[in-house]
């Protein structure tokens, strides 16, 4: 099966032949521990759950940040097939260039069990919304210096004080909605 690897070290899209089976990601990663995005349309990228931890690089695949490798297969409905993007058009998509405060967040949160993708429910205004620790550093990656100095600051609190990362961030999620609701 068609498929590409991107190399988050080495900053590089490869074409591979893969033959994808029930361990196939996971042999793919070295790890049990792995998330499917589906940023792409009819594609699926796997990515290493543990990279956080792994200290690996992230980049970005259009706007969803990438913690580690990825690799990227088509998908039909429920199967995996050859991918159909074309390898420029990925390579256009892919930016390896993480500011400043998504690699000190990954840095202070390295050591925790947090999964950026998992969803989390916060209630605004009678209303229950569907997040994610991604959405909340990509909304706060957009502030202005000094609440980025703020979340960064609440954040190291919250690891030094050994408290739940993703009760930490779905705190942070209410802020920021209630912050945007405040404009």
């Amino acid at each position: 099966m068609k498929a590409y690897s991107i190399d988050s070290a080495k900053q590089e899209v490869k074409e591979i032949d893969i033959e994808m089976q029930a361990n196939t990601v996971y042999s793919f990663f070295n790890s049990i521990l792995t998330d499917e995005l589906s940023t792409l349309d009819k594609h699926t990228i796997h990515s290493d759950a543990e990279a956080i931890s792994k200290n690996m690089e992230p980049f970005f695949i259009g706007e969803q940040l990438i913690v580690g490798n990825a690799l990227i297969v088509g998908k039909d409905g429920l199967f995996d097939t050859d991918v159909t993007i074309p390898k420029d058009d990925l390579e256009s998509l892919v930016n390896y260039e993480v500011t400043e405060f998504y690699k000190d967040v990954l840095q202070l949160i390295k050591d925790s069990d947090i999964n950026l993708y998992r969803i989390f429910e916060v209630t605004k205004e009678e209303e229950d919304i569907k997040l994610n620790t991604e959405w909340v550093l990509y909304v706060f990656n957009l502030a202005d210096d000094r609440t980025k100095e703020y979340f960064l600051d609440e954040l190291k609190k919250a690891v030094d004080a050994k408290k739940d990362i993703t009760i930490h961030m779905q705190n942070m999620a209410i802020l920021a909605l209630n912050a945007t609701a405040n404009q």
